[in-house]
């Protein structure tokens, strides 16, 4: 069974119709990346996928459970979770308190200390600045931030919106590195991703998502070979 079934998804902004019948699946314990260019619908996918769009149609489907009549903070509660491109850490809170928020949104029985313990063993970077106010970090700090918040009510599949736009290229590693331990950990990744070749070189499949419809599935391996198809629909 899949862990994430979505069919037939359309979704509108106002009168705009921007997903068309969208289609695709993500199994357990899998890192999918989702590419495409600037504006082709890969974060009004995700977002439709946590419920976060006014008007939306089709069947999304999560650990078998139908999921379209939920809101958001229940696609959360049950094991979904959502790292949005802005990271909206909250100003004024510290890093301590910003986490403390992703176990507020849980419903599960999860003691808050250990919790926080265990996540700041996994990123050293948050274990030194727990006190500091998560905004004045610096971007790919905050990153790491958002990041943890999902992860700190161990969800069962993380969406990830474009996690390593503006952040140094020995985070982006250190990213890389997490996620493949949260999929041999059991977390489903779902990835939308400007860095086409890095989100390549982590996922086992890609899917292509232009002007709002599916074009194109296969291995990442696959896609990272055709060059033709990159360049038709992933070049800036």
């Amino acid at each position: 069974m899949a862990m994430l079934e979505v069919k037939k998804l359309n979704a509108w902004y106002g009168a705009s119709h921007v997903l068309h019948g969208v289609s695709f699946s993500v199994e357990p314990s899998e890192i999918v990346a989702l590419v495409g260019r600037n504006g082709a619908g890969k974060t009004t996918t995700i977002r439709t996928v946590m419920g976060l769009m006014q008007r939306a149609s089709g069947d999304v489907a999560f650990d078998g459970r139908e999921i379209m009549p939920l809101a958001a903070h229940e696609r959360f509660r049950i094991g979904l979770a959502y790292v949005p491109e802005e990271r909206r850490i909250v100003p004024g809170l510290t890093v301590r308190e910003n986490l403390k928020l992703g176990l507020l949104a849980s419903d599960r029985d999860i003691n808050e200390r250990a919790a926080i313990d265990e996540i700041a063993e996994i990123f050293p970077r948050l274990k030194e600045r727990l006190d500091q106010q998560g905004s004045t970090m610096s971007g790919g700090e905050q990153q790491m931030l958002a990041i943890a918040r999902a992860m700190i009510a161990k969800p069962k599949m993380i969406l990830l919106d474009e996690p390593s736009e503006g952040i140094m290229p020995v985070l982006v590693e250190e990213m890389g590195v997490l996620f493949r331990r949260l999929r041999d950990s059991g977390v489903t990744l779902l990835l939308v991703e400007q860095n086409v070749e890095w989100a390549l070189r982590l996922a086992s499949r890609a899917i292509i998502i232009d002007q709002g419809e599916i074009v194109y599935e296969s291995s990442s391996a696959a896609l990272l070979a055709d060059k033709d198809i990159q360049d038709r629909y992933c070049a800036v």
